[in-house]
């Protein structure tokens, strides 16, 4: 276990973790035991650089038991994974598989570790909030009169409209198929399937894939211990296709059976 010492802001008190404490305990675990070296260090044959931490969730298990007691218990592999999924919604890190177990990045570590938001005292501080307050009514009162002057000056500059797709649009039909797997794993809230179907024609269109690879994509990852828990949304499935792809085909060259595929009314 690295040894040493970090540093952490306050801030962490009012911060929404604080009232998780599985969800507290697994972050700061992973924030504290982060690379601390600018140059990294390597471990396991994998280098690793500033603010990542490997481990595999078995070993995260054992480490962050505690006592109850007379004795010692330990979290649910399936609680951690909940937890550190969770974790990656919100952005706080990111996780990638390895052949030596889960590479942990923990966002934004730099901000963290710097001393540049300690800097000023708490006096000075509040003299730059109330600042900025005031400069910030005095942007609003301008952008104000700037939104008058555009309309008087026939300012006639429009957003791109949102592309719509269609019900039978082959596109929204694999969103939906993504979103109703999705919910046999994890509940989530109906998502704006449009923006889900625009995703999945980048993926198809941008990226050279055929509608039945991300059809069989879905229904694989979906499937998956780890990748279940990972693939929540159109995009995630896009940025990290290449690599299941990879673990896909070295378990089997094959594509999903037809008979496990939903009737999607696709021909592909």
């Amino acid at each position: 276990m690295a040894k040493g010492a970090f540093q952490t802001s306050r801030e962490i008190f009012e911060n929404p973790i604080w009232t998780d404490v599985v969800k507290f305990r697994i972050f700061f675990y992973i924030y504290g035991n982060a690379v601390f070296a600018n140059d990294g260090t390597t471990v396991a044959d994998v280098h690793l650089k500033r603010g990542q931490f490997l481990r595999s969730y078995r070993n995260l298990q054992n480490d962050l038991a505690y006592k109850e007691k007379r004795g010692y218990k330990q979290y649910s592999l399936n609680t951690i994974k909940k937890k550190i999924d969770q974790l990656v919604k919100e952005g706080r890190i990111e996780i990638e598989v390895t052949d030596y177990g889960t590479l942990f990045t923990v966002v934004n570590y730099e901000e963290y570790q710097g001393f540049g938001r300690y800097e000023n005292p708490i006096s000075e501080r509040q003299k730059n909030d109330k600042r900025t307050q005031s400069e910030r009514q005095e942007n609003n009162n301008k952008n104000d009169k700037n939104d008058k002057n555009d309309k008087n000056n026939n300012n006639t500059s429009k957003k791109p409209k949102k592309r719509v797709y269609s019900d039978d649009d082959p596109n929204k039909k694999l969103a939906k198929i993504l979103y109703q797997k999705i919910l046999e794993n994890i509940n989530i809230k109906e998502p704006d399937f449009n923006s889900w179907a625009n995703v999945i024609r980048l993926t198809i269109e941008a990226d050279k894939r055929s509608g039945k690879d991300v059809q069989d994509m879905i229904i694989w990852a979906t499937q998956h211990e780890f990748w279940s828990g990972v693939i929540q949304s159109p995009v995630s499935l896009r940025k990290h296709f290449d690599k299941m792809l990879v673990q896909k085909n070295k378990k089997s060259s094959k594509s999903v059976p037809d008979s496990e595929l939903p009737d999607t009314g696709l021909d592909w």
